[in-house]
């Protein structure tokens, strides 16, 4: 559901160059799918070796404000570069069919520095034990990351993360940006992707002050990220964005 610009009408490049071009965006989609994934464990505390609350305490002032600058630094990178007034600028650097994929390789560093520079706070906030709400809690933490990755195929799973624009700049054709339409969970709720992430950050049996701040810190951003995205889709589609905006919850 995201605009994308049509290429330039320009001559197609040599084959070896939309190779090239094709292989940085599949190399940074495959780099941000494991990241991704990384984080997920991260966020769940296990299988890998680097988690929200692994290693000793951190003293708590110092890895509060750590925390909240690495999750700034998460922000202002997925919004700023997401907005129509960047991309105009950006896309004078990097050519049309590159630049969604190099929003996700900015978005996959930051991801990594997030991760690799996370403080500890394992201070405990709630701990559910009972067998029936600990595994009731994980299943919807499993359901959130499930919602989000299928929303991401409901629009256009390819195009969301560049691979369709350098895909069509390989074939030589014509890129035609992602028609708005509503389907499937779409047609209940206005952002299932983001319903799903608020999901996942939210549900665990063991939350400590380390996974708060995690939630708190990117839940804030996607409230606010989504005021700004719901502005650049009205923009974009006009009334019929407006219609829907007014027939369908954001969230729930």
């Amino acid at each position: 559901m995201t605009e994308y610009s049509e290429l330039h009408a320009t001559a197609p490049a040599a084959l070896p160059v939309r190779v090239l071009a094709f292989g940085y965006a599949l190399a940074a989609y495959l780099l941000f799918f494991a990241t991704f994934v990384y984080f997920i464990f991260f966020i769940a505390g296990i299988l890998v070796p680097k988690t929200v609350d692994g290693g000793a305490a951190s003293v708590t002032a110092g890895a509060l404000f750590a925390n909240i600058g690495l999750m700034a630094l998460f922000g202002v990178q997925h919004s700023v570069m997401a907005r129509p007034a960047f991309k105009r600028v950006w896309k004078r650097v990097v050519p049309d069919h590159l630049e969604r994929s190099t929003y996700v390789l900015a978005s996959t560093l930051v991801m990594m520095a997030l991760i690799w520079g996370w403080q500890p706070l394992p201070q405990q906030i709630w701990l559910v034990t009972q067998p029936a709400w600990f595994w009731l809690l994980w299943g919807l933490f499993a359901l959130g990351w499930a919602v989000l990755l299928a929303s991401t195929f409901m629009t256009d799973h390819f195009d969301l993360f560049g691979l369709r624009q350098a895909a069509v700049h390989l074939s030589a054709r014509t890129y035609e940006p992602v028609v708005f339409k509503s389907r499937l969970l779409y047609r209940y709720v206005r952002h299932p992707l983001y319903a799903g992430f608020l999901l996942a950050f939210w549900a665990t049996p063991d939350m400590t002050l380390g996974r708060l701040v995690l939630a708190g810190g990117l839940s804030l951003y996607i409230l606010v990220g989504t005021l700004l995205e719901e502005r650049d889709l009205k923009t974009a589609f006009g009334e019929r964005y407006r219609a829907y905006c007014q027939a369908t919850p954001r969230y729930l």
